[in-house]
């Protein structure tokens, strides 16, 4: 293991706070987005949420996942802890998933964010609609809940290039020491 000197410390815990920094002020943004217009516009937290799972270790995952859950919740107007759940488990498993199993592609990415966001929109139509047996409410469905499913995933795509922007400057970059590189090399 390298031992790092008093500099490169400094460095990284700057380049640390401003990425978190960074990452809360999407999230933000995110918030006023979602608060802002008709009800008919992806679930934008969501996305960044599981970005930002992608790279970071599952504390600080599962706490930007509650955090996104309880805004989504603030901003759908639903039941205050039902979203953060929810975001808060997708956000532990897919920092689990990537740190155990998959690599950082953009496909993976897609695939979990898609399957994620699906899960959240039906919870939140058998929760909300059919349980209560409303009439027609497979319109809701078909028109309302499928579309936000849609919109969210689509907008998944700019959210995981911007996340990757940040996280390429910002992330700290593991340094290889001299006998790893001879024993990388040797076999």
């Amino acid at each position: 293991m390298r031992l790092r000197t008093t500099r490169e410390q400094r460095i990284l815990y700057i380049k640390t706070i401003f990425r978190w920094l960074i990452y809360y002020i999407f999230i933000f943004i995110g918030y006023i987005y979602m608060t802002t217009g008709t009800w008919l516009k992806p679930v934008i937290l969501l996305p960044i949420a599981m970005a930002i799972a992608v790279d970071n270790n599952q504390y600080g995952s599962v706490f930007t996942g509650a955090i996104c859950g309880f805004l989504t919740d603030i901003a759908c107007g639903k039941l205050f802890g039902y979203n953060a759940v929810i975001i808060a488990f997708f956000c532990i498993v897919i920092s689990l998933l990537h740190e155990l199993y998959l690599r950082n592609k953009f496909a993976n990415y897609i695939i979990l964010t898609a399957a994620a966001s699906f899960l959240q929109c039906w919870l939140d139509y058998k929760f909300y609609y059919q349980m209560w047996k409303y009439d027609n409410v497979q319109r809701i469905f078909t028109h309302y809940t499928l579309k936000i499913w849609i919109y969210t995933v689509i907008s998944a795509v700019i959210v995981y290039l911007l996340i990757r922007l940040v996280n390429r400057f910002l992330m700290p970059k593991n340094h290889l020491t001299i006998e790893e590189v001879i024993t990388t090399k040797s076999q």
